[in-house]
């Protein structure tokens, strides 16, 4: 993380997902608690524990209310927590913005009135653009988390957010838990991604590791740009 913050500008991010053996993350209502087991959600603490920044959208905000935050008896720290919000729709409330370990929220809202509601909470509301295809520009985002020293970026998010960093590739790593389980083609995807013209447009992975996590799998997948 260090290596890559000095030399690329930017964190290095690892990109969580939890899935049925099928690649489906969730039902097609959103319901997705629990699909991996209790040493799988064990393990996430501790990449958690290890990251510097742990990073999450709007909508899984806005769906599980998730708070973010390390579960470890002993932990020293709590990460950087840090919100996509582009138009600041998750309230002031949620849990995320509870707890121990400081908040940042990433918008292009201008709306002084829920800005300040925010800030009341103790959270660091920052401005990016807009990137050219919509969403936030999540290059200026992880450009803005490398100068806060940020080295490792932790993504728990859905299939949204994991699509749109893999495309831009600007995701490094892939931490993958697989369910024994099948949800079926109606379920959602691990990430929602542009259709292929072709298939040398894929995006390549190159496994690192694939070790058994209590009842699942979990594989650690590299990035190959």
């Amino acid at each position: 993380g260090f290596v890559s913050r000095v030399t690329r500008g930017r964190p290095w991010v690892r990109v969580k997902l939890a899935a049925s053996l099928d690649g489906r993350t969730a039902l097609a209502g959103g319901a997705s608690r629990w699909i991996t087991g209790a040493a799988a959600r064990a393990d996430v603490q501790q990449f958690r524990a290890r990251s510097s920044v742990v990073l999450t959208g709007a909508g899984t905000v806005l769906a599980d209310d998730p708070e973010l935050n390390v579960r470890i008896d002993g932990a020293s720290s709590q990460p950087l927590r840090a919100l996509l919000d582009s138009q600041l729709r998750v309230p002031p409330t949620a849990r995320l913005f509870a707890g121990a370990g400081p908040t940042v929220v990433f918008t292009a809202a201008l709306d002084a009135g829920r800005r300040g509601a925010l800030e009341q909470r103790g959270v660091r509301v920052e401005s990016v653009p807009v990137a050219a295809g919509g969403g936030l520009d999540l290059g200026a985002v992880l450009a803005r988390l490398a100068a806060l020293e940020a080295n490792e970026v932790w993504v728990e998010a859905g299939p949204r957010l994991a699509g749109a960093l893999l495309a831009a590739r600007l995701a490094d790593e892939l931490v993958i838990y697989l369910a024994p389980c099948l949800l079926g083609p109606q379920a959602l995807p691990l990430a929602q991604l542009p259709e292929l013209q072709s298939l040398d447009a894929r995006l390549a992975l190159r496994y690192e590791s694939v070790e058994q996590c209590g009842d699942d799998l979990r594989i650690i997948a590299r990035c190959l740009v």
